[in-house]
């Protein structure tokens, strides 16, 4: 019995890698190095690369998947558990159930009192959250700063790829029209830990 792998390679995937390490010079066995760089939006970015075999480094990781070596960092492992390596229109792709943890990010010292703040919780409460709970999603007011109100969405909403259209098109469309003072709203749920975590949208 075979152990378990941490990730897999879909068939059609690996038989255009091995194609691919079939084309590389010399005798020597080459493996598919795969390794976490970071993270674009909210989900991992890697590295593929083939590798001889035999310099495939201390506290790497060897699988093999049919004739392909796959190798990467130990450290990697609980990032790639339950991944898999697929082949779509647009080349390789990891489909991946896991992804980057989410730190919070601090709203400015502001204020959750006073009757700008009273009206965007009722808009909040009244009209913003019923229209996306279809998504199990939901918004929460942080603070507002002078005429700028920060927002956590949470639920279905948190970490998901359209959040931010949902943001744009839908949140702050229905605060600024519903509520004269306010200007902009910012989201600092920072789905994306990204090099722009903060997605803001201001008044024209």
């Amino acid at each position: 019995m075979s152990d378990p792998k941490v990730l897999d390679v879909e068939s059609t995937a690996l038989d255009m890698i091995l194609q691919l390490r079939d084309n590389e010079p010399g005798d020597e066995e080459f493996a598919l190095s795969i390794e976490v760089t970071g993270f674009s939006g909210p989900q991992f970015s890697y590295e593929l690369a083939f590798i001889p075999l035999s310099d495939k480094k201390e506290g790497w990781v060897e699988e093999r998947h049919g004739g392909l070596a796959v190798v990467f960092p130990k450290a990697d492992t609980g990032k790639l558990t339950g991944a898999t390596l697929e082949l779509t229109d647009q080349g390789l792709a990891m489909n991946n159930p896991n992804a980057p943890a989410s730190p919070e990010i601090s709203a400015p010292a502001g204020d959750l009192s006073g009757p700008l703040v009273e009206r965007v919780q009722q808009v909040l409460v009244e009209q913003v959250n019923p229209a996306i709970a279809s998504h199990g999603g939901g918004a929460e007011l942080v603070s507002v700063d002078g005429t700028i109100a920060y927002l956590r969405l949470f639920g279905g909403c948190q970490g998901c790829g359209m959040a931010q259209v949902t943001l744009k098109q839908g949140i702050e469309r229905i605060l600024l029209e519903s509520i004269e003072e306010l200007t902009q709203v910012v989201d600092v749920t920072d789905h994306a830990s990204g090099d722009n975590p903060y997605y803001e949208s201001q008044k024209k």
